[in-house]
């Protein structure tokens, strides 16, 4: 089963354990766009990206976003699971950047798996481990670093993911992604192409130095 390439647990499971997770695994497509876990809506469970891009981010009390992470191919994650890890508490949402498609393992089930099996249950912990030091990096990416050096690193980011030296996004979708308003990456914007780093034009960045940015990035 191709799903079970994406556990890395599963050759430490009983065989019941696998016939139990491989009746009730759904796959799913879905379109760029579609929003697949809220903070309201049920616990999702275990999810494993096949194809696409997801993105999970946060939502702040006047409605403004962040990114806290990407999902890519071969990715697991345990962000919109909060009800597996009971003293883990996530106001997460999840969308889809990309046409995209994953598989999830109920919460419920997943929740089972981790009392009963040692490795299931060492696998979630690593996961969650890493989910907070990415939290806790982000913290200190908008606490400490400069609003140009992130708006750099962002861009230089998205550049490697599109492979394409131009970005087809909007000021509004940048600046949900670093947890700021769009007035504050439009003026950020508006000077970097006066220094010849970038290009703007209608719904699309053009980058044009980007050996500038990478030196207002650092390392």
């Amino acid at each position: 089963m191709e799903f079970a390439e994406y556990l890395p647990f599963w050759k430490e499971l009983t065989a019941q354990q696998r016939e139990r997770i491989a009746g009730v695994v759904e796959y799913r497509r879905v379109k760029k766009g579609a929003h697949i876990h809220d903070s309201s809506a049920d616990c999702l469970g275990l999810v494993a990206v096949h194809t696409g891009q997801l993105r999970a981010y946060i939502l702040s009390e006047d409605g403004r976003e962040i990114t806290i992470g990407r999902l890519f191919p071969y990715d697991v994650s345990l962000l919109s699971a909060s009800c597996v890890m009971p003293d883990m508490q996530f106001n997460i949402m999840i969308e889809a950047e990309k046409d995209s498609s994953f598989w999830s393992i109920p919460a419920c089930l997943f929740k089972n798996l981790v009392d009963e099996s040692l490795a299931v249950s060492k696998f979630s912990r690593s996961l969650l481990s890493g989910n907070f030091s990415d939290l806790m990096w982000l913290m200190e990416q908008i606490m400490w670093k400069s609003f140009d050096k992130r708006l750099a690193a962002f861009l230089l980011e998205e550049t490697a993911l599109e492979e394409s030296q131009t970005l087809r996004m909007t000021h509004e979708k940048i600046a949900n992604h670093l947890g700021t308003a769009r007035e504050v990456v439009t003026r950020m914007l508006r000077y970097f192409q006066s220094e010849g780093m970038v290009k703007l034009t209608r719904g699309e960045i053009q980058i044009t130095d980007e050996k500038k940015l990478k030196e207002i990035r650092g390392e």
